[in-house]
């Protein structure tokens, strides 16, 4: 997300404590739903090199349960190695996500031009919406727990990859169903080219957010795209 400055407290966050968060919420239906659907996932990636099977638990005891979960947190780790985004691994993120804005250990942080920006937006009567691979319970998570305060009312809603893959135009053009807007009146801001490509396929505009941390870019991308470095570059609609 362009306008996030943790995103490497996030994803590492992940990793550090899937097993404990497991252990702790294993026998939740919750945590059991997340755990079936990474299994399924895993089943469809079978034919991928290095992929690792998540087994269903086929006897009782502390053991039999540890076997499962270290599956799951290696196909975990596994599939965000390769950046995967597919709802299974998103929504099990989510909720270990929940449990750390819960307790405090994490809170979401941007880069200082997002929020000012946004209020303004909104005070020229534009919406604005959320289109991100990180679940929709994420995204709430992430403005309601905020250094800033709970910033959720800044959104008008919110989209994940349950609406369709980033790198697709029809997600786009769903999205803009959704809302009832015309492609041509949104702007899609976004610091990944093939998002920004699909995005431009279904006549929305686009702008590349080039921000610390974010994959390089080509000449040639540099040249096509709109890039800015701060929300405070794009303009505002005329109030007249």
């Amino acid at each position: 997300m362009s306008f996030v400055c943790h995103q490497e407290t996030l994803f590492p966050y992940i990793k550090d404590n899937i097993h404990d968060y497991l252990r702790t919420h294993w026998e939740e239906e919750e945590c059991q739903e997340d755990v079936g659907l990474l299994r399924k996932q895993a089943e469809e990636d079978s034919h991928l090199d290095g992929v690792v099977p998540i087994p269903m638990e086929t006897r009782d005891g502390e053991e039999e349960i540890e076997r499962v979960i270290q599956a799951v947190v290696d196909n975990v780790c596994w599939q965000m190695s390769l950046d995967r985004k597919n709802t299974a691994l998103k929504q099990l993120q989510g909720h270990i996500w929940r449990a750390a804005y819960e307790n405090g250990c994490v809170k979401g942080e941007f880069f200082e031009d997002v929020v000012p920006a946004v209020k303004k937006w909104r005070e020229a009567g534009m919406k604005v919406y959320i289109y991100s691979s990180g679940s929709v319970e994420a995204q709430k998570l992430l403005f309601g727990n905020s250094t800033e305060g709970d910033i959720s009312a800044l959104f008008d809603g919110h989209f994940d990859t349950q609406i369709g893959p980033k790198v697709e135009s029809e997600s786009y053009q769903r999205i803009a169903a959704s809302i009832g807007c015309s492609t041509s009146n949104i702007l899609f801001l976004t610091d990944v080219t093939r998002e920004a490509d699909a995005a431009e396929e279904v006549d929305m505009h686009v702008a590349i957010v080039v921000r610390p941390g974010n994959a390089g870019l080509t000449d040639d991308e540099k040249s096509y795209y709109r890039l800015i470095t701060s929300f405070n570059e794009l303009f505002l609609p005329s109030s007249t």
